[in-house]
């Protein structure tokens, strides 16, 4: 299935391609760093960093916006996006902003045009929570933690 989202480019987005699919059956559009060309961002060892896509969208209603990690960068790098999922709601017309986090044991330099994090549209199911005095029992019950793994 296919719907249509608009993108609004920002001016330092401007001359980035727009986040794409890498393969025919991928699930998430790759995010790209929208960094100064002459100012990569340098992320030491256990810190963070809040990095600029360039681009706004607007998700239709009933929709959402989950940014994850992309394992390559994870598994060869250590960065990974520290929120995730990020959520990108339907309303929110702002700049998609990735919280990158790096676990690794080296910098990682992030680059203009560099692919770091991937985005996935869903649908979203709205709950309407209603008070009880009991919950409906079950086989599991309120086995927690790590519960189902025992005998």
């Amino acid at each position: 299935m296919t719907i249509a989202i608009e993108v609004q480019i920002l001016p330092h987005g401007e001359g980035l391609p727009l986040p794409a699919y890498q393969s025919a059956d991928a699930a998430g559009l790759d995010l790209l760093a929208a960094v100064a060309e002459h100012t990569p961002l340098s992320i030491a060892p256990g810190n963070r960093a809040l990095v600029p896509t360039g681009i706004a969208i607007a998700l239709p209603p009933g929709h959402e916006g989950q940014v994850r990690p992309r394992s390559g960068l994870a598994a060869k790098h250590g960065l990974t996006v520290l929120n995730a999922p990020g959520t990108i709601d339907a309303d929110y017309r702002g700049e998609i902003q990735v919280i990158l986090i790096n676990q690794g044991d080296k910098a990682v330099t992030i680059t203009r045009g560099m692919r770091i994090a991937q985005l996935i549209i869903a649908a979203v199911i709205r709950g309407a929570l209603h008070p009880v005095s009991t919950l409906a029992e079950t086989a599991r019950g309120s086995g927690g933690f790590g519960s189902t793994g025992q005998k």
